[in-house]
C-alpha cells in the first residue's frame, strides 16, 4: 500500500463544511479583550503587566508587535499564559441544541470501501461526528494506504464482523457488541469478515 491516506470521514465532513476553521487571533483585539473583561483601564492593566501605559496602548491599537518578554510580561500580568493571548474566547455555550435523526434518513456519503450515513447533520460547529457505516471491504488491498486524521475515534459493531487494522497494533477482531477506541492520527482501517457486509457507529472528534 502506498503512503496517501484514503479520505476519511472527517476530511468529507470538512468539506462539505461540518467543521469551521477559527480566523488567526487579532493579538491587540485579544488583550484589549482580556483587560476589558477584567475592568481595568490601560493605566491598571500595564502596572499589573509591568509596562508603560504607551506600550500597552501600542499593542492594542495594533501598533506594534510585542517582544517575547513583554508577551510574559503581559500574560503574567494577566493571570494567563502566553498561547492564551492568541487563543480564541471560547464561543457563547448554546444550551438546548438537539438533532434527531431518524432510521434511514442520515446524509449519505460513499466512499469506495465504506457507505457512511451521517447522523445529527442539522447541527453545525459540533465537536463530535457521529455516523453509521456499512463496511464494503473485504480486503486491505482495497484501501489506498491508511485513514489517518486529527482527534479521537470510537467504533461500536452492530452487526456482522469485522477486522480492525491499525499501524501499531496487531489486527483486532471485533464482533456484534465490541468497540474500539483509539488515536485517530494513527493509521487505521476497517474490513469486514462475516458474510455481510457489517455495520457500525463510528464517533469521530473534531479538533
Amino acid at each position: 500500500m502506498n503512503k496517501d491516506a484514503a479520505p476519511s470521514m472527517i476530511q468529507i465532513a470538512r468539506e462539505s463544511g461540518e467543521t469551521d476553521v477559527a480566523p488567526p487571533v487579532d493579538l491587540g483585539a485579544r488583550v484589549r479583550e482580556l483587560r476589558k473583561g477584567r475592568k481595568w483601564t490601560l493605566e491598571q492593566a500595564a502596572k499589573q503587566a509591568g509596562l508603560a501605559r504607551s506600550t500597552l496602548s501600542k499593542i492594542e491599537n495594533g501598533q506594534m508587535s510585542p517582544t517575547y518578554d513583554a508577551l510574559k510580561k503581559l500574560a503574567v500580568g494577566l493571570e494567563i499564559s502566553v498561547p492564551q493571548l492568541f487563543t480564541p474566547p471560547a464561543a457563547e455555550k448554546i444550551n438546548g441544541r438537539m438533532a434527531v435523526t431518524k432510521s434511514g434518513e442520515g446524509k449519505a456519503k460513499a466512499t469506495t470501501t465504506y457507505e457512511h450515513e451521517l447522523l445529527g447533520d442539522s447541527l453545525r460547529k459540533k465537536q463530535m461526528l457521529p455516523y453509521r457505516a456499512r463496511i464494503r471491504a473485504r480486503s486491505m488491498e482495497e484501501f489506498d494506504g491508511w485513514v489517518r486524521h486529527d482527534g479521537e475515534e470510537f467504533l461500536y459493531v452492530l452487526t456482522g464482523v469485522i477486522m480492525l487494522y491499525t499501524e501499531f497494533y496487531e489486527p483486532v477482531e471485533l464482533r456484534r457488541g465490541d468497540s474500539a477506541y483509539y488515536d485517530a492520527t494513527m493509521g487505521h482501517n476497517v474490513v469486514s469478515v462475516s458474510a455481510e457486509d457489517a455495520t457500525i457507529l463510528w464517533v469521530t472528534s473534531l479538533v
